[in-house]
């Protein structure tokens, strides 16, 4: 095995929320034509998680975000710098980073969103190691969080029994060099297919009209089909990416955390990593796909729980909107 890549940054602290009330699957049969069965079968999702209607975004990654710093045993005033990765941010402006800065009661360090969709988190933990590894903050914050039950269409039932609210962090900081800390990342954007995965009203492109609003316009419309192929080929070859850049294979790995997308995606990976699915952190049956949360909410259950370890290898890998894809390969 070649030497291994010298960190620039660790993992000090995660967290995560999501919020109370639950809609299952049953719940969904009395909303569109659909059954538990068949949302189970094709995707692996029970259940998710919807936010109340007076809760936001920034006020999920603000809650993800204190649980993240308690576990660093850090607090705002230790951080320098705020990512949030989303597309469902409070408003189109400001960003929600700024209200989760306000909500934190940090100090005025910068504060900005990534939209990468499902993929934000790991481009969120990519650009935050660069502003580490070049000693230009010490302390980042990266948030992954989504309020999509807003942006559904509840009669399209091929998108609203796939996503679920919730927000996911992770405090990262300077590696101390006993081998710890994030090895390789690899991120990448095929604009080709940006009709796949879209929201296709409400930007300069296309103001939204009233006839736009009766057809739904301003809420997700996905090719799932196209998703999916996409989805496998490409998260195969990001894992393959940083595997490669780390000097390690799939056998050196402890954990994969993927994006909670769909099971039957994460099963075609497994395959083709040649890396056992009780290897893999599911949590799709209970929140459904997140998006930019998923993995990070994954990550803080499985450290909390005990699976994953210091010193474990843990690979994670997205892929959302754009389409936007990476990997990350961290040793916890």
């Amino acid at each position: 095995m070649s030497a291994l890549p010298t960190p620039k940054s660790r993992i000090l602290g995660t967290g995560h929320y999501v919020p109370e009330k639950v809609l299952a699957n049953v719940d969904l049969e009395k909303i569109v034509d659909t059954s538990d069965a068949w949302i189970a079968e094709r995707t692996g999702i029970r259940r998710r998680h919807i936010a109340a209607d007076k809760e936001n975004t920034s006020d999920m990654a603000a809650a993800a975000a204190r649980r993240a710093l308690e576990s660093a045993g850090l607090n705002a005033a230790d951080i320098d710098m705020i990512i949030v990765g989303t597309i469902s941010g409070d408003s189109p402006m400001p960003a929600c980073a700024v209200h989760v800065q306000q909500k934190l009661g940090a100090d005025n360090i910068p504060a900005f969103d990534v939209s990468a969709a499902c993929a934000g988190f790991i481009y969120g933990m990519t650009i935050a190691d660069q502003f580490i590894a070049t000693g230009a903050a010490r302390c980042v914050l990266v948030i992954g969080v989504e309020l999509l039950s807003r942006l559904l269409d509840w009669q399209d039932r091929t998108t609203c029994v796939l996503f679920g609210d919730g927000a996911g962090a992770v405090v990262l900081g300077p590696a101390e060099g006993d081998g710890r800390g994030l090895l390789a990342t690899r991120i990448f954007t095929d604009g080709s297919l940006a009709h796949a995965l879209t929201i296709p009203g409400g930007g300069t492109a296309e103001p939204l009209t009233d006839e736009g609003l009766a057809k739904k316009r301003n809420k997700v419309h996905m090719m799932g089909q196209e998703i999916f192929r996409t989805a496998i080929k490409n998260l195969t070859s990001a894992s393959t990416a940083v595997l490669k850049a780390s000097g390690l294979t799939s056998a050196d790995l402890d954990w994969v955390v993927a994006h909670q997308a769909n099971l039957r995606i994460i099963t075609q990976v497994s395959d083709r990593l040649n890396f056992p699915m009780e290897k893999f952190i599911i949590n799709i049956q209970e929140y459904g796909n997140t998006s930019s949360a998923s993995i990070p909410i994954a990550l803080d259950e499985a450290v909390r729980d005990g699976r994953i370890q210091n010193g474990h290898n843990v690979l994670m890998c997205a892929l959302g909107a754009g389409i936007s894809w990476g990997a990350a390969l961290v040793r916890m």
